[in-house]
């Protein structure tokens, strides 16, 4: 079973991860009084960029990305076999700094300003997903995705103030307005490309492919929350995603003064605040 889902995960994550940057492309077009592209062009524009020449400034950079793409896949495949889901996020984390140290090498100043926002990203959706991770445990009795998913009961019952955080930094996770601080899925960016600016080619294509898989695997730990429920989990993450699209298409974007504050800020009340109640309520009985 464990075998069925990796592959699964492996074959299926970049087409569903393809599906949802389609749709989010659609419905900003539809916003904004566009038609929009057809339901291949996200997987036509990767196929398109693996057949253009690979630039590089330093070689080194597509070693990087190439460690941070199998790092993503790795990551998901803990995630979706039901491995501890602290290690999950380690993993990411980990993967992460592979891209960041990728965008490092190649001494843009475009591409060095997109890093350190990057960065601040990174340290601003962090705690709440570490936090998400002890109140899932504190529910369920188990760090494993599997144990935590198979749950009798929903956890966001008992996790509500950590849903809400979690919603909140689902934004910066998947680089959008008001949080797309480090590079933008569309034309109104002052860093041009942000991190993602020295890339070109099979490279860029790789990167790309490894934001499919990402959100895959984001939107399977909020699925989490409504473990207990399968239409409910799938539910909510769709609406969750077509939320932050929302979002996206009508906020500016805020200073990473903001980003970082306000988002600790939430993971301490609505996270952190959520674990306290929980410790109460759990000591009580």
């Amino acid at each position: 079973m464990e075998m069925i889902s990796l592959l699964m995960f492996i074959v299926f994550a970049p087409f569903v991860g393809g599906l949802l940057s389609w749709a989010d492309r659609k419905i900003t077009a539809r916003m904004q009084g566009r038609v929009g592209p057809p339901v291949w062009q996200p997987f036509y524009d990767v196929f398109k960029l693996f057949q253009k020449e690979n630039l590089v400034v330093r070689r080194s950079q597509d070693f990087y990305i190439w460690f941070y793409l199998g790092m993503v896949v790795f990551t998901g495949a803990l995630f979706f076999i039901g491995e501890n889901i602290l290690l999950v996020i380690f993993a990411l984390t980990l993967a992460e700094t592979f891209f960041v140290l990728g965008a490092y090498k190649s001494s843009s100043p475009y591409s060095f300003v997109g890093t350190q926002r990057e960065l601040v990203q990174i340290i601003s959706y962090e705690p709440v997903l570490i936090f998400s991770a002890v109140g899932m445990y504190m529910v369920t009795g188990s760090f494993y995705v599997n144990a935590i998913a198979m749950f009798d009961q929903q956890i966001v019952r008992y996790l509500p103030g950590l849903l809400f955080s979690f919603l909140y930094v689902l934004a910066i996770k998947f680089r959008k307005s008001p949080f797309d601080l480090s590079t933008s899925h569309h034309a109104h960016q002052e860093l041009v490309k942000g991190v993602t600016t020295e890339f070109t080619g099979k490279t860029l294509a790789m990167i790309e492919v490894a934001h499919w898989y990402e959100n895959v695997i984001i939107l399977g730990f909020l699925y989490l929350f409504f473990g207990h429920n399968p239409v409910l989990g799938v539910a909510a993450a769709g609406g969750a995603y077509f939320l932050v699209v929302l979002i996206d298409n009508t906020f500016a974007r805020v200073r990473w003064q903001v980003t970082l504050m306000s988002s600790w800020a939430v993971a301490a009340l609505l996270g952190l605040g959520n674990i306290f109640v929980l410790f109460y309520l759990l000591k009580l009985k």
